[in-house]
């Protein structure tokens, strides 16, 4: 709502949200302004009322129509001023009249005022104005003399406020051989460079209607012209030059005159009209000179060896009269280049095998001399030379480019000489005429072998023993092969049979280059313990030769103990008695290669107190698991319920068969669980509703540095001792022994009123923990008792004696989904789980936990809560709280559900 009255405040521009008042005193209103005017021009002045100071400072500009920035407001004393910004500038002609300025101011109450200015735009009558050159410079044009009269410049301007065709043009001077008409200004005579001036200086004037003007200024300049036309003086018009003339050579000088200069030469410029990359002329003097080097044998000369120039010459300046005339060069050959091959080495690859009288290369093939005449253009082949050129290599015919075999070139002939037999020949191609030019060619002959024997082993079998014990990639032997063939070449190893067996097709691996036998993976004496394998020794044109390898597997000791079961779960009471077979547990054993008596076994990890020990401990390959030593945790010696046992078992095969593997002992592991619970423990059911079941749990929480608990333990049992009979008589009173348990007749609890109830003593050890941090109120008695809610002592208040054994008493159904409240939880002895602990399976419903699906039969007390007829008045249950001298007392609002041990 608030922002609704704001926007009216604003639109009404009159109150503002603090109550004030603020006005545009002379606004509304409307202003005018020339175009064009330049910035800070003052259009309108205002001021403002208000009752209190504009937050803002000043009153602004918020929007134009049609959108612009050329408006702004300045402060001038006590009002303030619409000028214009001068960016962009306002014209008549290009920009909207009319401008709309809403003006708006806020006080610092929050009081607002927004009014509209309008600004029309005046139109202002201006001058002409240039369209061409005129416009910023002067503006200068040349006529040749003896022109005819006419149009030389059309002047070009405009006015925005009247029509161009109502503008009025003049010259001055007016007395000049110039006129001007509706801007187009032309020549009135022919000039004449010798007798008229030679520029004119005008000025013209463009005028409007309204009689405003603009100036320009032209220059006229009078061109002279050259009217005789010169002539050539040279008479000689064919020259013979030679080829390969260097470049700045002249090789002609051609000279002409003009009448209209006196015949001063100076005065004449010459030039090649024919294009050519050849010849060049000195436009002064007229001396032709060679250019670039005239080649004879090159096209287009090869065919044509004349080259016909046009010269022309010019009077000055230039533009003026011209005459031409031809000149012919006639190209003469030389002796100017040697023979050219179309390479200068040659490498031929001949086999050692080929005969005499080869041909091995024809050099008259790839050699050619390209002078154009003879003899200028004929060669000849001499002097072959070159290590063994004179025992192998010819030229035939002499002179001729002809090299032809004439010895052998086998490689296994001691006295082929050749480096590498490779032979370096040298022959001279030569011009027959002067100049004598020489080329030297040079021919490598390279001797290829041939493949003339196969490799051969250097023994036709193999004998190699191996352990199985060897990991993969083990070198297992080498075989060797040469071969005969120089020079050598290469010979490549390689499996062409056998090496393979049952699961494993490549059992060994030989190197092709070394002819090393590797195993591939690994072997195994008991699946094979011989391999005969071909192997083969190949050249590159694949000539080859075989031999036979034999492959002998040495036993070793390389299996481990398997047993079973090889991982297994197992559970002891805490009173196992010692040398006893643990739920009859045996470990079977093989190896398959150790007998049955080889076996050691031994607990690597896990056994904590060294309650656990195997009979028997070796020779055998069958042990049973037993108990060492037995459990003690009244004490503090033993804290562990579960224990990860890690057994090792070794074959003891320290001595095996020949080979190198001998010491090696191989190791079996098998992995145990076992789990220590104390017997008679149950779960508990502890209410009638058989949907809902509730668990706790405790956990031994002696310390192995109380040393006062074996003396309290020691001084409980003596007690015990004299209270024993008494139990008897209690136990035989209230639970007879019977094979099924009746229904308890009597309540509970006795009225106060009618009997007074007897509470039977029973005495418990506890861990001893002298403080006392809660109080909670007998049930039976209403007396306030303190106790410890870590170990469960309990005391009477303001008193050293311990509380009374007391009867247990139905509990209320609880909520399973309801957590119990912090001070239930504190309530709750340690270990004990709450509402947030999962029920374990089966238990809600009274079930085996170990197997969900068999139920669990009621103990006592849920027999009794949930059979038992109600108790006459004055009977006392025979249910009692009994607490087991190993067992920490239980907080006294939580009974115990789940028996006291490991989880």
């Amino acid at each position: 709502m608030m922002e609704k009255l704001k926007l009216l405040y604003f639109l009404l521009g009159v109150i503002g949200p603090g109550g004030g008042t603020v006005l545009l005193v002379g606004l509304p209103n409307s202003a005018s302004v020339m175009e064009n005017q330049s910035a800070g021009t003052s259009i309108f002045s205002f001021s403002v009322s208000t009752n209190s100071t504009i937050s803002s400072g000043f009153p602004y500009i918020i929007n134009t129509s049609p959108l612009t920035k050329a408006f702004r407001i300045d402060y001038i004393g006590t009002s303030y001023n619409v000028a214009l910004t001068g960016s962009p500038l306002l014209d008549f002609e290009t920009t909207p009249n009319s401008f709309n300025l809403q003006i708006y101011v806020e006080d610092s109450t929050g009081a607002t005022d927004l009014q509209i200015l309008t600004v029309q735009l005046t139109n202002v009558n201006e001058p002409p104005m240039f369209l061409d050159n005129l416009a910023n410079q002067d503006v200068s044009l040349y006529i040749i003399e003896g022109n005819s009269p006419g149009a030389i410049y059309q002047v070009l301007a405009s006015d925005r406020e009247s029509a161009t065709n109502t503008l009025r043009y003049s010259l001055v001077p007016a007395s000049a051989p110039f006129s001007i008409n509706t801007g187009t200004i032309s020549s009135t005579k022919v000039f004449d460079y010798e007798t008229d001036p030679h520029s004119y200086s005008l000025i013209v004037t463009v005028t409007d209607p309204q009689g405003l003007s603009v100036n320009g200024s032209i220059t006229v300049y009078i061109t002279n012209i050259n009217d005789e036309t010169p002539y050539f003086t040279t008479t000689t018009l064919t020259y013979l030059i030679p080829e390969e003339q260097i470049p700045g050579t002249t090789v002609a000088n051609i000279t002409a005159v003009d009448p209209d200069a006196d015949n001063f030469i100076n005065t004449l410029l010459y030039s090649i009209n024919t294009p050519t990359e050849y010849f060049t002329i000195d436009q002064l003097t007229g001396g032709i000179q060679i250019a670039k080097t005239i080649d004879r044998e090159a096209d287009p000369f090869r065919l044509h060896p004349n080259i016909v120039l046009e010269v022309m010459v010019k009077d000055r300046p230039s533009g003026g009269q011209a005459n031409s005339t031809f000149i012919t060069f006639i190209i003469q050959d030389i002796n100017d280049n040697p023979p050219m091959c179309q390479q200068y080495a040659f490498r031929k690859l001949v086999p050692e095998t080929e005969t005499t009288g080869t041909l091995i290369i024809d050099l008259t093939n790839f050699c050619s001399d390209i002078d154009v005449d003879s003899p200028y253009n004929l060669f000849n082949f001499t002097g072959l030379s070159g290590l063994g050129s004179s025992e192998r290599f010819q030229l035939s015919p002499s002179g001729s480019g002809k090299i032809v075999l004439i010895g052998n070139l086998d490689f296994e002939d001691p006295n082929n000489i050749a480096v590498g037999n490779e032979y370096s020949l040298t022959v001279a191609v030569q011009d027959i005429a002067a100049q004598y030019f020489k080329k030297y060619l040079y021919v490598y002959v390279k001797t290829s072998p041939v493949n003339e024997f196969p490799p051969v082993f250097n023994s036709s079998s193999y004998v190699f023993n191996i352990s199985e014990l060897s990991p993969a990639t083990t070198k297992v032997g080498q075989v060797y092969a040469t071969d005969k063939d120089y020079p050598y070449i290469g010979i490549t190893y390689s499996i062409v049979a056998g090496g393979s067996t049952f699961g494993s097709s490549d059992i060994f691996w030989m190197d092709p280059n070394t002819g090393n036998l590797q195993l591939a993976t690994k072997a195994d004496y008991e699946i094979t313990s011989k391999y005969i394998i071909t192997v083969q020794a190949e050249d590159s044109e694949s000539k080859f030769s075989t031999a036979s390898v034999t492959v002998n597997i040495l036993e070793a000791n390389d299996e481990k103990p398997i047993c079973v079961p090889n991982s297994y779960t197992l559970s002891i009471p805490v009173d196992q008695a010692i040398g006893t077979n643990i739920q009859n547990f045996k470990l079977t054993c093989t190896d398959r290669d150790s007998g049955p008596n080889s076996f050691r076994y031994f607990i690597n990890s896990g056994n904590i107190n060294n309650h656990f020990a195997f009979t028997p401990t070796s020779g055998s390959n069958i042990t049973n698991l037993v108990l060492a030593v037995p459990f003690d945790y009244s004490s503090g010696y033993d804290t562990t319920w579960n224990y990860n046992l890690r057994v090792y078992i070794t074959d003891d095969n320290i001595i095996s068969a020949s080979g190198g593997s001998k010491g090696v002992v191989q190791t079996g592991t098998v992995s145990l669980n076992i789990k220590v619970y104390i017997p008679g423990l149950t779960t508990i059911k502890t209410t009638t509703t058989p949907e809902v079941i509730y668990q706790s749990k405790t956990e031994n929480s002696y310390s192995a540095v109380a040393w006062y608990i074996p003396f309290v333990i020691t001084l409980g049992s003596v007690i015990l001792l004299g209270l024993l009979g008494y139990l008897t008589y209690l136990f035989a009173k209230h639970c007879p022994c019977r094979s099924s348990p009746k229904p308890d007749k009597e309540l509970l609890i006795k009225p106060a009123e009618k009997t007074k109830i007897k509470h039977d003593v029973f005495w418990e050890m506890t861990k001893i923990n002298t403080v006392f941090d809660g109080e909670a109120q007998d049930p039976i008695t209403g007396k306030i008792y303190e106790y410890n809610s870590k170990s469960g002592a309990r005391r009477w208040k303001d008193t050293q004696l311990p509380v009374e054994s007391e009867q247990i008493l139905p509990q209320p159904a609880m909520n399973p989904n309801v957590l119990p409240t912090e001070k239930d939880q504190h309530m709750m002895p340690k270990g004990t789980p709450n509402k947030r602990e999962k029920t374990p399976i089966g238990a809600e419903n009274g079930g085996n936990q170990t197997n969900p699906s068999k139920p669990a039969t009621p103990n006592r007390l849920q027999t009794a809560n949930q059979t038992s007829p109600k108790l006459e008045p004055g009977k006392q249950s025979p249910i009692k709280r009994a607490h087991s001298p190993l067992s920490p007392r239980l907080s006294p609002k939580v009974a115990p559900k789940t028996p006291i041990g490991p989880t």
